[in-house]
């Protein structure tokens, strides 16, 4: 099935692996608002097949409310402060459509993976790397759902830890998606070889990495409301930190270090995209502009995001960046591995 032959279409291929690449922003945007909105609970089975269909009756959804309020986050949080089905509603709304996105992208991947394959339109060497980003959404889901478990039993919100991997697979999968599909049209044009991943590339890559590390942290604790100034915190510079626990429980759970680290990391991040965007503009400078623009609508998106006490649409777009910042990075990375 993987043998090259006059049936591979590597430029339909990559075509296909950007939508995908799309439809991965998207979710990962609406992830964003049902964070936001606390509704990541609302949902409290996993049903990856029957859990498709929505509440269809009056009875069904009064049925899923009471599944709701028998959870910490109804009984400690929303059923004191008068939460009614209807409220209930709007959140549990949000969840669905993150869900159904996550089926969506599962089956987009899967199901022309198999026509393909079948007509012997991959070229060799690309059906195991297409199998694997399948099998990275599958697991996607399953961290989704482990994820959300955390958060069902003794705990009032979900794990920031378990939040941060399942964010941070999904940032994979759109970077394995778009470099798949970079190779896939350099292959079209008549380079077989594929792009690698050069020193530069790497360590930019690890740095932005923690960058989206301590964002996830910082969604998962609340920690943007640990502050509404900048660049200070409470007037000051270094503000206090709870380091009763030590400094290694402090820089994983204490919310005002955890903000303080993400507001000042993001500046060694810009440093190394900095460095990366000049290295890529003498070889392609749409995408040095891509990255440089991405990494500037980032910082003045968080900023406002702080200063305006976490509003809504404001942290919606910073997510939304956020996800087109790690494509702009990976587009870099693939032309500095063209180049070597």
């Amino acid at each position: 099935m993987t043998d090259a032959t006059s049936h591979a279409r590597p430029r339909l291929l990559a075509n296909w692996l950007f939508i995908v690449a799309a439809l991965v922003v998207a979710i990962v945007t609406v992830g964003g608002i049902t964070r936001l909105t606390e509704s990541g609970l609302s949902i409290t089975e996993w049903k990856p097949l029957l859990g498709a269909l929505p509440p269809l009756s009056q009875a069904d959804w009064q049925a899923e409310f009471e599944l709701y309020q028998r959870i910490p986050e109804y009984q400690q949080i929303n059923g004191p402060a008068g939460m009614d089905l209807e409220a209930f509603k709007s959140i549990y709304w949000w969840e669905w459509i993150h869900r159904q996105l996550g089926r969506v992208i599962g089956l987009a991947l899967a199901m022309p993976l198999i026509i393909f394959a079948i007509r012997r339109m991959i070229p060799q060497g690309y059906f195991w790397r297409l199998f694997a980003l399948v099998a990275l959404v599958g697991l996607q889901g399953s961290f989704g759902w482990w994820m959300v478990a955390s958060g069902l039993e003794t705990r009032t919100d979900v794990s920031h830890f378990r939040l941060a991997i399942h964010l941070c697979t999904a940032l994979i999968l759109l970077g394995g998606l778009i470099w798949t599909a970079l190779d896939l049209r350099r292959l079209a044009a008549g380079q077989a070889k594929p792009a690698g991943l050069t020193a530069l590339a790497a360590w930019t890559g690890v740095i932005l990495f923690a960058q989206l590390l301590l964002g996830a942290w910082v969604a998962g604790l609340n920690a943007g409301l640990a502050s509404d100034s900048w660049p200070l915190m409470q007037g000051r510079l270094i503000p206090e930190f709870d380091l009763s626990q030590g400094l290694f429980w402090a820089a994983t759970h204490d919310p005002f270090l955890i903000h303080w680290m993400h507001r000042w990391w993001a500046w060694v991040a810009v440093a190394a995209l900095i460095i990366m965007a000049r290295k890529v503009k003498a070889l392609d400078r749409r995408v040095s502009i891509a990255i440089q623009t991405a990494f500037g609508l980032q910082i003045l998106l968080g900023i406002a995001t702080v200063m305006t006490g976490v509003d809504f649409h404001l942290a919606v777009l910073h997510q939304l960046v956020g996800a087109l910042l790690v494509a702009a990075y990976i587009w870099g990375a693939h032309v500095l591995g063209r180049a070597r």
